[in-house]
C-alpha cells in the first residue's frame, strides 16, 4: 500500500551495500568514484577518462558543471577502514575537542581545514578539479566550518588557472549556516551568511533560508511539519488551523513573511530599503529573521534564493503537509508554481531541486542519502511523481511515520500524469520570463537600488500578495532595448485581487508574450489599466507584465 512498512525494510537491508549513496562521506577528494564508471573503465586512469568525457559533453549542451565538495569531514578516522588522513599524521587533519576525541558535529569527523596542510589538500585538490577536469564551479558542504581566510586563498588559486581552464571565474556557493564548534566564529572568521560577500573580497553565495521559510511558514526543524503555514503553502488561500495563533497574530506573521520574500525578490541585500508591513521603512539588514538580520548580501549573488534541494523535504512533499485536506491538486500545484516563482523571478541566483518542476515527492522522507532508488528515483516520463512509494527510512522519519501514514494513504494527494505536466510547464515558463529580460536579473546592487520598487506595500499591501517593479528607465542607460520596465505580481490568495498601482497610472503594461502565449490558461486573464492604475490577477497565480 501506499504507507506500507515494507518497502523502507527492504530497503534498510541493503542500504550499505546497494551502491546507492549522495557520496557526503569523504574519501579521496582528487578520485573519481569508479561505481559511476562504465563497465571495463572503472579502474585507473579510465575513471579520469570518462570524467573529462562527460563534463566535455555537458558543456557541449551549453552546460555548466558544478562540483558538490565536502572538505568539512571524512568517512573516517583513526584506524577505521575508511581514515586516510588520520594514518598520515595523525591527530593533525581533524579538529579535536578537549579530551582529545575528534569532533563531528558535522555529522563525522570534522577536518581541521584551518591547519596549513588541510588547507592546503582543500585548495589543491579544487584545483586540480577545475585544471584537469574543467568543472566551473564548486557548491561546498557546511562551509560554515572553513574560514573567510582559507576561501580567500581558495578564490586566489582558482583565479591563476580558471581563465586557461574554462576561460571565466570559478563559480562558488555553499551552505553558510553558523553550527557546531567553530560557531560564532569561536576558533576563525568563518565562511558564513554575511561573511563572504563583496565586502569581504569573496563574493561567495550561501543559501537563502529567509525566502525558503518564509514560502514554507512554520519552524524548518519543529516536531510536527503541519504546524504554521507561510506565503506559499496556504497562509493567505487555506488556513489549515495547525499551530494557529490566532487570527491577528497568524496573519502579522504572514506579511513578515511576505516582507522577507519582497527582500528576496530584490536580491536579499542588506542596504535595500522597504517599505515594511508596519508602515515602517526598514534596510534589509534591519528586518529580522529570528536574532538575525533578514538582509545578509552586498550584491544579488551573495546569497542564493531556493525553496527545497536534496536535504529535507521536497516541495510537493512540503505542501502535502501544510495544506489542508480538501485543497484540490489544482490548487497545490498552482502553489507550488507561486513558491518557484518568488525565487526564480527574483534578482538573485536561483536554486531548483531536480524534479521540483515536476512535483517530485520522496514519500516524505526527510533524509533520502541513503534510503536508495526506491524513495529517491525520478519519473522522467511525468507518470508518477514519486507519492506513496511506502513509509520512509524509520531511521530518519520514524517519529513522523503516523502522520506520514495519514497522508500517504490519501488518494486524492497523488497527482495525475496531467497534473504533473500542467506543474511542469508553469515551472518551464518561469525559467523561460527570468531569461527573457536581463531586467530580472540586474545583476548589481547599485542596480537594483536605482530600478526595483515595490508600489503597494507596508499597510497598504493586500496580505499574501506582492508586486515588483522594474523600471528601466531609472538611472543611466537603457538595460533592455525591447523593455521600458517589468512586473512581478504574486497572488497566493485564493481570490482574484483588484489592486490599484497609483504610481503606475498611464504607463502601459500588458502580460508578458510567454504567459499569454503559455500553458496555464488563468494567468492569461491578468490585466492592468493604464488609465486608472489598477492590476487584476487571478488567484493562485504568479504573472510577469511589460511595459514596451
Amino acid at each position: 500500500s501506499a504507507a506500507s512498512r515494507r518497502p523502507q525494510a527492504a530497503v534498510g537491508a541493503v542500504a550499505d551495500l546497494d551502491a546507492y549513496n549522495w557520496g557526503y562521506d569523504p574519501f579521496h577528494w582528487m578520485a573519481p568514484e569508479g561505481s559511476y564508471a562504465t563497465d571495463g573503465h572503472q579502474d585507473g586512469g579510465a575513471r579520469t577518462v570518462q570524467v573529462r568525457e562527460m563534463i566535455g559533453a555537458l558543456h557541449g549542451m551549453g552546460l555548466q558543471v558544478v562540483l558538490d565538495q565536502v572538505f568539512n569531514h571524512t568517512a573516517g578516522s583513526g584506524q577505521e577502514p575508511t581514515s586516510v588522513l588520520d594514518r598520515i599524521v595523525p591527530g593533525y587533519y581533524h579538529r579535536l575537542d578537549a579530551t582529545g576525541q575528534v569532533e563531528s558535529s558535522t555529522c563525522c569527523n570534522n577536518v581541521a581545514t584551518e591547519r596549513a596542510m588541510a588547507e592546503r589538500l582543500m585548495i589543491d585538490a579544487c584545483v586540480s578539479w577545475v585544471r584537469d577536469y574543467r568543472v566551473d564551479g564548486f557548491r561546498f558542504d557546511l562551509m560554515g566550518y572553513h574560514s573567510t581566510t582559507t576561501m580567500k586563498r581558495l578564490r586566489q588559486a582558482l583565479a591563476q588557472v580558471s581563465e586557461d581552464a574554462v576561460g571565466h571565474e570559478i563559480y562558488l556557493y555553499g551552505e553558510g549556516w553558523n553550527m557546531g564548534e567553530v560557531a560564532d566564529n569561536a576558533l576563525f572568521r568563518q565562511a558564513v551568511q554575511g561573511q563572504v560577500g563583496a565586502q569581504d573580497g569573496l563574493h561567495i553565495g550561501t543559501f537563502n533560508d529567509r525566502v525558503r521559510d518564509a514560502l514554507y511558514g512554520g519552524n524548518h526543524f519543529g516536531p510536527d511539519p503541519r504546524q504554521g503555514q507561510g506565503l506559499g503553502t496556504g497562509a493567505a488561500s487555506h488556513p489549515s488551523g495547525w499551530g494557529s495563533r490566532g487570527e491577528q497574530a497568524d496573519r502579522e506573521d504572514l506579511r513578515w513573511r511576505t516582507d522577507l520574500v519582497r527582500l528576496s525578490l530584490a536580491g536579499n541585500l542588506r542596504e535595500m530599503e522597504l517599505l515594511s508591513a508596519d508602515g515602517t521603512w526598514r534596510r534589509g539588514q534591519d528586518l529580522r529573521y529570528g536574532l538575525a538580520p533578514a538582509g545578509y548580501g552586498d550584491e544579488p549573488v551573495d546569497s542564493i534564493a531556493y525553496v527545497d534541494a536534496h536535504d529535507d523535504e521536497t516541495l510537493f512533499d512540503r505542501l502535502a503537509y501544510k495544506l489542508p485536506p480538501g485543497t484540490s491538486m489544482e490548487d497545490r500545484v498552482r502553489l507550488s508554481t507561486v513558491c518557484l516563482a518568488a525565487i526564480t523571478l527574483g534578482q538573485s541566483p536561483c536554486f531548483w531541486a531536480a524534479g521540483t518542476e515536476m512535483l517530485r515527492s520522496k514519500s516524505l522522507d526527510r533524509d533520502s542519502y541513503n534510503s536508495g532508488d526506491h524513495f529517491n528515483a525520478i519519473d522522467w516520463s511525468g507518470q508518477d511523481n514519486g507519492w506513496g512509494r511506502g513509509l520512509p527510512p524509520a531511521g530518519r522519519n520514524f517519529e513522523r511515520w503516523i502522520i506520514q501514514a495519514e497522508l500517504l494513504s490519501r488518494a486524492d494527494l497523488r497527482p495525475s500524469p496531467a497534473h504533473i505536466a500542467a506543474a511542469r510547464a508553469g515551472a518551464l515558463d518561469l525559467l523561460r520570463l527570468r531569461r527573457s529580460t536581463p531586467l530580472l536579473t540586474l545583476g548589481s546592487a547599485e542596480l537594483i537600488h536605482e530600478r526595483v520598487s515595490f508600489p503597494v506595500s507596508g499597510r497598504e499591501a493586500r496580505d499574501g500578495v506582492i508586486i515588483m517593479v522594474v523600471d528601466d528607465g531609472a538611472g543611466q542607460g537603457d538595460l533592455d532595448p525591447a523593455l521600458d520596465g517589468v512586473m512581478v505580481a504574486i497572488n497566493a490568495t485564493n481570490q482574484e485581487v483588484e489592486q490599484r498601482i497609483e504610481p503606475l497610472v498611464g504607463r502601459f503594461f500588458e502580460l508578458s508574450d510567454i504567459q499569454a502565449e503559455g500553458a496555464d490558461e488563468r494567468v492569461k486573464s491578468t490585466v492592468f489599466d493604464p488609465a486608472t492604475g489598477l492590476l487584476r490577477v487571478p488567484a493562485l497565480t504568479a504573472a510577469v507584465l511589460v511595459e514596451r
